[in-house]
Order: structure tokens, then sequence, then C-alpha cells
């Protein structure tokens, strides 16, 4: 018992001075939007943190919007997508790297931490 109080006292101690950074999945987006929506879509891909890298026209007469986005703000993007362009967009998503999460993401996901860890001590 005593070892394993001394490794997780040195697992707390040790882990701030280590400067540690969280990394969050980023994924490659492909979204298939009519002309019409195009606006309003790259505004939404903004405001859930991606970076837009190009817009091509698809074969089918939509346009593509190429984007990269963290996969943590893409949960409920189906049902936006179909909502913005009235169910006649399409997306694909699929997984690039890892990258350094923003430091309000950190910040969150710490304080997240910290309370389920506090409720475990309990």
């Amino acid at each position: 018992m005593a070892f394993k109080l001394a490794a997780r006292n040195a697992y707390k101690d040790g882990m701030p001075q280590a400067s540690p950074i969280l990394l969050e999945p980023i994924g490659s987006l492909q979204v298939y939007i009519p002309d019409a929506n195009m606006g309003d879509i790259i505004g939404d891909l903004n405001k859930r943190r991606g970076r837009v890298m190009g817009m091509n026209p698809a074969d089918d007469g939509l346009q593509v919007a190429e984007a990269e986005v963290p996969m943590a703000e893409m949960s409920d993007y189906a049902i936006d997508l179909r909502s913005m362009t009235q169910g006649r967009g399409y997306f694909d998503l699929a997984f690039e790297r890892y990258e350094d999460a923003p430091a309000p993401v950190q910040q969150k996901v710490i304080e997240e931490t910290k309370y389920v860890a506090a409720e475990d001590d309990d």
C-alpha cells in the first residue's frame, strides 16, 4: 500500500512540473453543398474552430468546401448541415492527425478532470 501511495503522490507532484500538452484529433472534412449555402457553411466551420482549405466544384453540380476541423466539434454536424442546406448537403470526415489543443480547451478539460477526480476521492 505504501508503494501505491508513493507512486500516486509522485505522479501528482511530477505532472505539473513536466508541462504536459493536451492533443486533440483533427479531421479532414469535405462538405458537399449548393452554391447558395456556401457562406453559411463557411461561417459554421469557422465557428467550430475549422480551417477552410479551399472550395472546388463537384461533379454533381454542388460545391465542395474542404477544411480541417477538430473532431470534438463535429458530433452534431450532420444535423446542423441538413438544417442549413434543407437536406441537400452532405459531408465526409476522416481522421487526419493530432494537434495541440488551444489553451481554453485545455483549461476546460483540466477543470473537468479535477472535478471528476474530486468526486472519485470522496
